[in-house]
């Protein structure tokens, strides 16, 4: 196209030495498309040479190799003139419809990845779910094969197994812990969590409670109709209690709630079917808040424990000088009936439970091979060394209580609620 305009362009140049000029256009032998240019000379009448004068053909020659350089700048510059406007007009609006699609499909991929990410929500939210129902199953496999399995079977080589309701014995075995459920908050990193072993109605053995002792005003106690129901996270019902609680020392107890109430050195009865305190008594010269607690802390001064001949409280005083001093109570009046002061440390041991009469105490609330290290006999008023293997699975037991019925310690260790099979030697 460029070589057509400089073509006419020459055409009307050379033209303007004659009075008229002629355009022609036709094919030549090639099929190219020619343009051709007929102009009269103002001062010759004929041609002396058909060929054309020496003057012209240079004059053609120059600018048939003008018109050549010319085109070679055109190619090189992407084009000139109206074609080479178009090329970059359409350039520019090629430029300008892939930006314009670009946008789109971005704002596009922003929309596919917060879908996305709130299809990834709804699918983490679901694992979450069937983990814990996962979890719930397998702790109730386990409670079931514990409770239909004796633990560790008769032999030459075993004690026998006490069966429940035949007496009393020494405490020889405590087998593996199993998980019934687990705190969801920080509040329950320790707690305690029991059943009535002497229940009234309403309430049943399988009934459950449960208090999370995290925090300075612990008042809120939960109940369960089942351990099932404790697994799944779903209370039946809280109870307010009108006075927070100091730690996790309290019992469940003949339908009542004992517990030491906060920075006090007494003992209340919370009746579970009135829900009103019905009884309150202080132990004379008892530690609280921090002054002889357990091992691990936990303002543990006062606890309270259940077995198969009543209710206790484990304590200590000044004049004791931090030893252990077990009061057997009266479940009604809370009145102190009989009182034994025994030669272990109280801080040295990281927890303690009641059997037939006789106290056990735990080596280390967070050694995973802890021991049973100390038991004080009641009825003989004598101490002995023991060493007998308990396992802290979770490295932060913080509770440990024997319940009489069913013959086996429930214990909060970090978060889980567990229980441990035991088994007594007989007398």
């Amino acid at each position: 196209m460029l070589r057509a305009w400089l073509v006419l362009l020459g055409g009307l140049a050379l033209g303007c030495r004659g009075e008229r000029a002629f355009l022609t256009r036709a094919d030549d032998s090639t099929g190219r498309c020619t343009y051709s240019f007929t102009v009269a000379s103002p001062v010759e009448a004929a041609c002396p040479n058909a060929g054309g004068g020496p003057g012209l053909r240079a004059e053609m020659a120059s600018l048939a190799a003008r018109l050549s350089r010319l085109e070679s700048r055109e190619r090189g510059a992407g084009g000139s003139g109206p074609q080479g406007v178009e090329a970059r007009g359409a350039r520019d609006s090629q430029q300008v419809a892939p930006a314009g699609g670009l946008e789109d499909a971005y704002g596009e991929l922003l929309r596919a990845k917060s879908r996305l990410e709130e299809e990834k929500g709804q699918l983490e939210r679901e694992n979450e779910e069937l983990r814990r129902r996962l979890e719930s199953s397998a702790q109730e496999i386990a409670r079931l094969r514990a409770t239909r399995c004796s633990p560790g079977g008769e032999g030459p080589d075993r004690e026998p197994v006490r069966a429940p309701g035949k007496g009393c014995g020494e405490l020889v075995w405590v087998g593996e812990p199993v998980v019934f459920g687990r705190a969801d908050s920080i509040a329950g990193k320790y707690g305690v969590w029991m059943k009535d072993p002497e229940p009234v109605p309403p309430f049943t053995r399988e009934t459950t409670w449960r208090v999370d002792t995290v925090g300075t005003e612990v008042r809120q106690l939960f109940q369960y109709e089942a351990a099932e129901q404790l697994a799944q996270g779903y209370p039946a019902k809280v109870h307010i209690l009108p006075r927070p609680l100091e730690s996790n020392g309290a019992v469940i107890y003949r339908g009542g709630l004992f517990f030491q109430p906060r920075r006090s050195h007494a003992v209340v009865r919370y009746d579970l079917r009135t829900e009103a305190i019905t009884a309150e008594k202080e132990i004379p010269g008892a530690g609280y808040h921090g002054q002889y607690p357990y091992a691990w802390g936990g303002y543990t001064d006062i606890d309270l424990a259940v077995d198969e001949t009543g209710l206790w409280v484990i304590y200590s005083t000044e004049k004791a000088r931090g030893a252990i001093i077990l009061s057997k109570l009266d479940p009604e009046t809370l009145e102190i009936r009989q009182t034994w002061e025994t030669n272990i440390r109280k801080r040295g041991v990281a927890n303690s439970f009641i059997i037939c009469g006789t106290l056990y105490t735990i080596s280390s609330y967070s050694a995973p091979n802890a021991t049973i290290n100390f038991a004080y006999n009641t009825a003989t008023s004598t101490s002995r060394a023991l060493s007998i293997p308990f396992e802290n699975r979770f490295r932060y037991l913080s509770m440990v209580d024997y319940n009489p019925t069913e013959r086996q310690l429930f214990a909060w260790d970090s978060f889980n609620m567990v229980t441990y099979p035991i088994r007594l030697s007989q007398v």
